[in-house]
């Protein structure tokens, strides 16, 4: 999965208007323009789309957690230079304050199985020895079920 790929999900998945995409990247500490939230969420094939970098969906993604869920007192985390799957992971479920039950119950929603020892190695240390990346099929998913939930197809 590309950072746009998980961009566009989020903003389809939770309705993010252009001004609110902008506010989210400003909570994220990163000022942005509206060209520039327009090219990232643009198709891969279109001419004029512009790759989000990882310091940017960090940006983003720590911002999604201040509007969520409250600035938390004293310094404001800085958004990653570079981000992994289980990274992106960890911040949504942050942002979406869950538990590993409600990730597994979000997952079940779209059929997608996983084990609740397998989540929790996403979410370990890189130096521990229960660690596993977190790969595409999982975050996809993940996504997919944050849609399901917040954006149901029978639904607005």
């Amino acid at each position: 999965m590309t950072n746009n790929d998980i961009l566009r999900s989020l903003r389809y998945t939770f309705d993010f208007s252009d001004d609110e995409m902008i506010s989210i990247f400003g909570l994220g500490t990163l000022e942005i323009s509206r060209t520039e939230v327009s090219d990232w969420l643009k198709k891969d094939d279109d001419p004029e789309s512009k790759p989000i970098y990882d310091k940017d969906l960090a940006a983003f993604l720590n911002g999604l957690i201040i509007k969520n869920r409250g600035k938390k007192e004293g310094e404001q985390p800085l958004p990653e230079k570079s981000l992994n799957n289980n990274t992106i992971f960890r911040k949504l479920k942050i942002a979406m304050n869950m538990k590993d039950e409600d990730i597994l119950d979000t997952l079940d929603l779209i059929g997608f199985r996983f084990g609740k020892h397998e989540l929790s190695a996403l979410f370990r240390k890189p130096e521990q020895s229960q660690y596993r990346p977190c790969k595409d099929q999982v975050l996809r998913n993940f996504l997919r079920g944050l849609q399901e939930k917040y954006r149901p197809a029978g639904g607005s």
